[in-house]
């Protein structure tokens, strides 16, 4: 029995304290990318920006801040806030810190990762910055590993985007 639910029925707080309702962007694809800042793949924020700036029109990109490889985001939601703003002029959704993997997953990722949840594949995350493509009914379509450039062939295409 297929359970599966649309990634539309969750939410979770954002970094600045507000509510990120996923159902606010039913009808455009989702980029969900587990970021840290203190990462050899930190870099990836500014084509993150970039994609967002020019396509935020056909996809919105969410990026969870998370502490769990290498201690590599050991921030406050204020510092990563100041860090991405200051080093990457980050506009793009960012929610509080959160953990992606472990016994303290937070349930995002539960839905994210789980395939009794999201109805398609199971997953783990591997490192910072792997990535989760959502089509526009919120439904997992895509996964891509951390060291996939966001703005590679394979991530355009699965966003809609003709690369």
């Amino acid at each position: 029995m297929n359970t599966a639910q649309s990634i539309h029925e969750l939410s979770i707080k954002g970094l600045k304290g507000e509510a990120i309702k996923f159902s606010d962007y039913a009808g455009k694809k989702i980029l969900l990318v587990n970021v840290a800042s203190e990462c050899g793949l930190t870099p990836q924020y500014a084509q993150l920006e970039e994609m967002y700036r020019e396509f935020s029109d056909k996809f919105v990109i969410v990026g969870c801040p998370a502490n769990n490889f290498g201690a590599q985001e050991p921030g406050t939601d204020a510092e990563i806030q100041q860090f991405c703003s200051l080093t990457y002029d980050v506009s793009f959704p960012l929610t509080t810190k959160i953990s992606v993997k472990g016994d303290n997953k937070h349930d995002l990722y539960s839905f994210v990762t789980e395939k009794a949840q999201n109805g398609v594949q199971d997953s783990e995350v591997t490192w910072n910055f792997q990535k989760y493509v959502f089509d526009e009914q919120g439904f997992l379509a895509h996964v891509f590993d951390p060291q996939t450039e966001p703005a590679s062939d394979e991530v355009l295409k699965a966003l809609g985007i003709s690369a």
